[in-house]
Protein backbone atom coordinates (compact mmCIF):
# COMPACT_ATOMS: atom_id res chain seq x y z
CA UNK A 1 0.00 0.00 0.00
CA UNK A 2 2.82 2.39 0.86
CA UNK A 3 5.84 2.79 -1.41
CA UNK A 4 9.15 2.66 0.56
CA UNK A 5 10.64 5.46 -1.54
CA UNK A 6 7.69 7.68 -0.68
CA UNK A 7 8.04 6.80 3.01
CA UNK A 8 11.75 7.70 2.96
CA UNK A 9 10.89 11.03 1.37
CA UNK A 10 8.19 11.63 3.96
CA UNK A 11 10.64 10.98 6.82
CA UNK A 12 13.24 13.29 5.28
CA UNK A 13 10.71 16.13 5.02
CA UNK A 14 9.38 15.45 8.53
CA UNK A 15 12.87 15.57 10.04
CA UNK A 16 14.14 18.64 8.19
CA UNK A 17 10.77 20.45 7.86
CA UNK A 18 12.02 21.53 4.46
CA UNK A 19 11.28 20.14 1.00
CA UNK A 20 14.54 21.71 -0.22
CA UNK A 21 16.70 20.08 2.46
CA UNK A 22 14.90 16.75 2.01
CA UNK A 23 15.61 16.86 -1.74
CA UNK A 24 19.29 17.60 -1.03
CA UNK A 25 19.52 14.74 1.47
CA UNK A 26 17.91 12.22 -0.87
CA UNK A 27 19.56 13.42 -4.08
CA UNK A 28 16.19 14.14 -5.68
CA UNK A 29 14.60 17.10 -7.42
CA UNK A 30 12.37 19.18 -5.18
CA UNK A 31 9.48 18.48 -7.56
CA UNK A 32 10.03 14.74 -7.02
CA UNK A 33 9.92 15.22 -3.24
CA UNK A 34 6.62 17.09 -3.57
CA UNK A 35 5.29 14.36 -5.84
CA UNK A 36 6.24 11.61 -3.36
CA UNK A 37 4.51 13.43 -0.50
CA UNK A 38 1.41 14.08 -2.61
CA UNK A 39 1.18 10.40 -3.64
CA UNK A 40 1.58 9.26 -0.04
CA UNK A 41 -1.17 11.67 1.01
CA UNK A 42 -3.34 10.26 -1.78
CA UNK A 43 -2.64 6.71 -0.56
CA UNK A 44 -3.53 7.54 3.05
CA UNK A 45 -6.38 9.87 2.20
CA UNK A 46 -4.98 12.30 4.78
CA UNK A 47 -3.02 15.56 4.75
CA UNK A 48 0.38 14.88 6.31
CA UNK A 49 1.90 18.38 6.16
CA UNK A 50 0.63 21.93 6.34
CA UNK A 51 2.85 24.22 4.32
CA UNK A 52 3.08 27.75 3.02
CA UNK A 53 5.88 29.76 1.39
CA UNK A 54 7.89 29.88 4.63
CA UNK A 55 7.06 26.94 6.90
CA UNK A 56 6.40 23.20 6.80
CA UNK A 57 4.71 21.50 9.76
CA UNK A 58 3.45 17.99 10.43
CA UNK A 59 -0.28 17.57 10.88
CA UNK A 60 -1.69 15.27 13.54
CA UNK A 61 -2.00 12.55 10.88
CA UNK A 62 1.60 13.26 9.83
CA UNK A 63 2.77 12.73 13.42
CA UNK A 64 0.96 9.38 13.43
CA UNK A 65 2.55 8.40 10.11
CA UNK A 66 6.06 8.91 11.54
CA UNK A 67 5.96 5.74 13.60
CA UNK A 68 4.26 3.69 10.88
CA UNK A 69 6.74 4.83 8.20
CA UNK A 70 9.74 4.03 10.34
CA UNK A 71 8.50 0.55 11.24
CA UNK A 72 7.52 -0.27 7.64
CA UNK A 73 10.99 0.72 6.42
CA UNK A 74 12.70 -1.25 9.19
CA UNK A 75 10.84 -4.42 8.18
CA UNK A 76 11.51 -3.71 4.50
CA UNK A 77 15.27 -3.42 5.16
CA UNK A 78 15.28 -6.59 7.29
CA UNK A 79 13.52 -8.55 4.56
CA UNK A 80 15.87 -7.23 1.88
CA UNK A 81 18.94 -8.18 3.92
CA UNK A 82 17.55 -11.64 4.70
CA UNK A 83 16.73 -12.60 1.13
CA UNK A 84 19.83 -11.10 -0.49
CA UNK A 85 22.03 -12.84 2.07
CA UNK A 86 24.12 -9.73 2.76
CA UNK A 87 25.69 -9.68 6.23
CA UNK A 88 27.69 -6.71 7.39
CA UNK A 89 30.88 -7.35 9.33
CA UNK A 90 33.80 -5.47 10.76
CA UNK A 91 34.53 -2.65 13.18
CA UNK A 92 32.51 0.58 13.12
CA UNK A 93 33.65 3.56 15.20
CA UNK A 94 30.63 5.81 15.75
CA UNK A 95 30.69 9.16 17.53
CA UNK A 96 27.56 10.82 18.95
CA UNK A 97 27.28 14.27 20.47
CA UNK A 98 26.55 14.71 24.18
CA UNK A 99 23.28 16.32 23.03
CA UNK A 100 21.82 12.87 22.41
CA UNK A 101 22.53 11.34 25.82
CA UNK A 102 18.90 11.79 26.93
CA UNK A 103 17.24 10.89 23.62
CA UNK A 104 16.10 7.63 22.07
CA UNK A 105 19.25 7.20 20.00
CA UNK A 106 19.79 4.05 22.04
CA UNK A 107 16.75 2.48 20.34
CA UNK A 108 18.28 3.10 16.91
CA UNK A 109 21.60 1.60 17.99
CA UNK A 110 19.90 -1.38 19.60
CA UNK A 111 17.97 -2.12 16.40
CA UNK A 112 21.16 -1.76 14.33
CA UNK A 113 23.00 -4.25 16.60
CA UNK A 114 20.08 -6.67 16.28
CA UNK A 115 20.05 -6.43 12.48
CA UNK A 116 23.86 -6.56 12.12
CA UNK A 117 25.22 -8.71 14.96
CA UNK A 118 28.59 -9.24 13.25
CA UNK A 119 29.41 -5.51 13.24
CA UNK A 120 31.59 -4.50 16.20
CA UNK A 121 30.08 -1.13 17.07
CA UNK A 122 32.29 1.19 19.15
CA UNK A 123 30.43 4.23 20.52
CA UNK A 124 32.16 7.47 21.51
CA UNK A 125 30.10 10.20 23.24
CA UNK A 126 31.79 13.60 23.17
CA UNK A 127 31.32 17.28 22.45
CA UNK A 128 30.41 18.02 18.84
CA UNK A 129 33.61 20.01 18.31
CA UNK A 130 35.74 17.16 19.65
CA UNK A 131 33.95 14.63 17.43
CA UNK A 132 34.69 16.75 14.36
CA UNK A 133 38.38 16.79 15.32
CA UNK A 134 38.47 13.02 15.87
CA UNK A 135 36.74 12.37 12.55
CA UNK A 136 39.25 14.58 10.73
CA UNK A 137 42.07 12.70 12.48
CA UNK A 138 40.74 9.37 11.18
CA UNK A 139 39.76 8.13 14.65
CA UNK A 140 36.04 7.77 13.83
CA UNK A 141 34.12 6.39 10.85
CA UNK A 142 30.76 8.12 11.35
CA UNK A 143 29.71 11.08 13.49
CA UNK A 144 26.34 12.50 14.55
CA UNK A 145 26.92 16.03 15.81
CA UNK A 146 26.14 19.71 15.43
CA UNK A 147 27.36 21.27 12.21
CA UNK A 148 30.27 23.66 12.72
CA UNK A 149 29.30 27.17 11.55
CA UNK A 150 32.29 27.39 9.22
CA UNK A 151 31.96 23.83 7.87
CA UNK A 152 29.35 23.09 5.15
CA UNK A 153 29.92 19.33 5.28
CA UNK A 154 27.43 16.83 6.61
CA UNK A 155 24.11 15.23 5.77
CA UNK A 156 21.34 17.05 7.62
CA UNK A 157 19.44 14.85 10.08
CA UNK A 158 17.51 17.51 11.89
CA UNK A 159 17.27 21.32 11.90
CA UNK A 160 16.50 23.23 15.09
CA UNK A 161 16.95 26.50 16.98
CA UNK A 162 19.22 27.14 19.93
CA UNK A 163 17.44 28.68 22.92
CA UNK A 164 18.37 29.78 26.43
CA UNK A 165 17.17 27.42 29.15
CA UNK A 166 17.35 27.33 32.93
CA UNK A 167 15.43 26.52 36.11
CA UNK A 168 11.87 27.84 36.14
CA UNK A 169 12.53 29.84 39.32
CA UNK A 170 15.70 31.47 37.97
CA UNK A 171 15.63 35.26 37.67
CA UNK A 172 18.41 37.16 35.89
CA UNK A 173 19.58 40.55 37.17
CA UNK A 174 19.90 42.84 34.09
CA UNK A 175 22.62 44.85 35.85
CA UNK A 176 24.88 41.85 36.46
CA UNK A 177 26.78 39.54 34.06
CA UNK A 178 24.79 36.62 32.68
CA UNK A 179 25.77 33.44 34.60
CA UNK A 180 26.58 30.79 31.99
CA UNK A 181 26.54 27.02 32.20
CA UNK A 182 28.68 25.77 29.33
CA UNK A 183 30.66 22.94 27.83
CA UNK A 184 34.43 23.49 27.69
CA UNK A 185 36.04 24.39 24.33
CA UNK A 186 35.61 23.32 21.56
CA UNK A 187 31.89 23.11 22.39
CA UNK A 188 29.86 24.53 19.48
CA UNK A 189 26.91 25.72 21.60
CA UNK A 190 29.38 27.41 23.95
CA UNK A 191 30.97 29.33 21.08
CA UNK A 192 27.58 30.39 19.68
CA UNK A 193 26.39 31.56 23.11
CA UNK A 194 29.50 33.66 23.74
CA UNK A 195 29.37 35.16 20.24
CA UNK A 196 25.71 36.13 20.70
CA UNK A 197 26.36 37.81 24.05
CA UNK A 198 29.43 39.65 22.76
CA UNK A 199 27.50 40.83 19.71
CA UNK A 200 24.69 42.03 21.95
CA UNK A 201 27.12 43.81 24.29
CA UNK A 202 25.90 41.78 27.26
CA UNK A 203 28.40 41.00 30.02
CA UNK A 204 28.72 37.37 31.09
CA UNK A 205 30.58 35.06 33.46
CA UNK A 206 31.03 31.30 33.51
CA UNK A 207 29.12 29.83 36.46
CA UNK A 208 29.72 26.17 35.57
CA UNK A 209 31.81 24.23 33.05
CA UNK A 210 31.28 20.52 32.43
CA UNK A 211 32.01 18.12 29.61
CA UNK A 212 28.99 16.07 30.63
CA UNK A 213 25.43 16.98 29.70
CA UNK A 214 24.23 15.53 32.99
CA UNK A 215 26.64 17.85 34.81
CA UNK A 216 25.28 20.88 32.97
CA UNK A 217 21.70 19.85 33.66
CA UNK A 218 22.41 19.43 37.37
CA UNK A 219 23.92 22.93 37.53
CA UNK A 220 20.99 24.44 35.63
CA UNK A 221 18.42 22.70 37.84
CA UNK A 222 20.26 24.10 40.87
CA UNK A 223 19.68 27.59 39.48
CA UNK A 224 23.35 28.40 38.89
CA UNK A 225 22.71 30.02 35.52
CA UNK A 226 21.50 29.59 31.96
CA UNK A 227 22.69 27.41 29.10
CA UNK A 228 22.31 27.41 25.31
CA UNK A 229 20.50 24.30 24.20
CA UNK A 230 18.58 22.87 21.28
CA UNK A 231 14.87 23.73 21.48
CA UNK A 232 13.89 20.15 20.67
CA UNK A 233 16.10 18.61 23.37
CA UNK A 234 15.18 20.61 26.49
CA UNK A 235 15.71 18.25 29.45
CA UNK A 236 12.99 17.63 32.05
CA UNK A 237 13.05 20.13 34.91
CA UNK A 238 14.30 22.99 32.74
CA UNK A 239 12.41 25.61 30.71
CA UNK A 240 13.10 28.26 28.12
CA UNK A 241 14.24 31.58 29.56
CA UNK A 242 11.46 34.12 28.87
CA UNK A 243 12.09 36.91 26.37
CA UNK A 244 11.73 39.54 29.08
CA UNK A 245 15.14 38.44 30.39
CA UNK A 246 16.62 40.27 27.39
CA UNK A 247 19.01 37.55 26.26
CA UNK A 248 20.05 37.65 22.57
CA UNK A 249 18.81 35.26 19.91
CA UNK A 250 21.13 32.31 19.45
CA UNK A 251 20.19 31.36 15.89
CA UNK A 252 19.72 27.98 14.28
CA UNK A 253 21.63 24.72 14.43
CA UNK A 254 21.87 21.66 12.20
CA UNK A 255 22.55 18.17 13.49
CA UNK A 256 24.39 16.30 10.75
CA UNK A 257 25.95 12.96 9.88
CA UNK A 258 29.54 13.01 8.68
CA UNK A 259 31.44 10.08 7.22
CA UNK A 260 35.14 9.50 7.66
CA UNK A 261 37.36 10.36 4.71
CA UNK A 262 38.34 6.76 4.21
CA UNK A 263 37.61 3.32 5.60
CA UNK A 264 39.99 0.43 6.22
CA UNK A 265 37.72 -1.93 4.29
CA UNK A 266 34.66 -1.98 2.07
CA UNK A 267 32.68 -3.71 4.82
CA UNK A 268 33.52 -0.89 7.23
CA UNK A 269 32.17 1.64 4.73
CA UNK A 270 29.05 -0.47 4.18
CA UNK A 271 28.44 -0.68 7.94
CA UNK A 272 28.82 3.10 8.30
CA UNK A 273 26.37 3.64 5.45
CA UNK A 274 23.86 1.21 7.01
CA UNK A 275 23.99 2.96 10.39
CA UNK A 276 23.71 6.36 8.72
CA UNK A 277 20.58 5.19 6.90
CA UNK A 278 19.09 3.86 10.16
CA UNK A 279 19.70 7.22 11.87
CA UNK A 280 18.20 9.17 8.96
CA UNK A 281 15.10 6.99 8.93
CA UNK A 282 14.74 7.15 12.71
CA UNK A 283 15.69 10.80 13.08
CA UNK A 284 12.37 11.79 14.64
CA UNK A 285 13.38 9.78 17.72
CA UNK A 286 16.36 12.06 18.32
CA UNK A 287 14.34 14.95 19.68
CA UNK A 288 12.15 12.85 21.92
CA UNK A 289 13.09 11.82 25.46
CA UNK A 290 13.69 8.22 26.37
Amino acid sequence: MYDPSQLRTFLAVAQTLSFTQAARRLGLRQSTVSQHVRRLEDATGRILFTRDTHTVELTEDGEAMLGFARRILEVHEQASAFFTGTRLRGRLRFGASEDFVLTRLTEILEAFRHDHPEVDLELTVELSGTLHEQLDAGKLDLVLAKRRPEDPRGESVWHDRLVWIGAERLRLDPDRPVPLIVYPPPGISRALALEALERHGRAWRVACTSGSLNGLIAAARAGLGVMAHSRGLIPPGLVRVPERAGLPELGEVDFVLLHGLRHDSASQGDAAQALAQAILEGGDRLHRSR
